[in-house]
């Protein structure tokens, strides 16, 4: 396997031009995603975000996220507890790891199932942007909403075939989550030295 290309620190954190270039694709005054698309080939199905941030908050599925949800047989209180679930990230690590091989690998899958509609090349810039500015914001913590409120783009699609592809090799998840642990960084994370607390030896 041939060593993977060095990017240069500024790509690495930021994808400086790359995420310029994306936030001048949305409408000027959008600062998050507005239409969650749905997309399979030349299908397309698109639920307003705000229908998804009004069943976090009331628990009320409407339109066409209503009648998916009802068609699925899938309860709207438990979807909007996942919706609302926080998952607690310190920010300055987060960053840090999704600058390391290991983190830029994750984003690169996830933006072949999650990117711009109509720039789907930046999706890692947008992936991480979304990301940081949503763990930013959420005051380390991030959800589902926190996310797409954070995304720097109109339109989030969701490429069905390869969520569907991504959630069948998720038995494999076992090797991924043993390379990183066995990994340099997964080793050095215990050694990560909080303030206040001694680094282990």
């Amino acid at each position: 396997m041939s060593p993977r290309p060095c990017l240069p620190p500024s790509t690495r954190a930021w994808g400086g031009a790359g995420l310029a270039a994306l936030l001048t694709l949305a409408a000027p005054s959008a600062r998050a995603a507005e239409q969650v698309v749905f997309v399979s080939g030349a299908f397309r199905r698109s639920i307003p975000v705000a229908d998804l941030e009004r069943l976090a908050r009331t628990g009320e599925a409407v339109g066409l996220l209503g009648d998916a949800l009802r068609l699925g047989g899938q309860d709207p209180a438990d979807v909007a507890k996942l919706l609302n679930h926080r998952v607690t990230l310190p920010l300055v690590l987060t960053t840090r790891l999704l600058s390391t091989r290991f983190g830029e690998d994750a984003l690169q899958r996830l933006s072949a199932i999650l990117y711009p509609l109509r720039a789907p090349k930046l999706g890692m810039v947008a992936l991480r942007s979304a990301t940081i500015l949503g763990i930013q914001t959420g005051s380390g913590t991030l959800s589902a909403v926190g996310f797409l409120r954070a995304y720097p783009n109109d339109d989030l699609a969701i490429n069905l075939p390869a969520l569907q592809s991504a959630l069948q090799g998720l038995s494999g998840m076992g090797n991924v989550v043993k390379e990183f642990l066995e990994s340099d960084l997964g080793s050095n994370l215990e050694r990560v030295k909080q303030p206040g607390v001694p680094a282990k030896p």
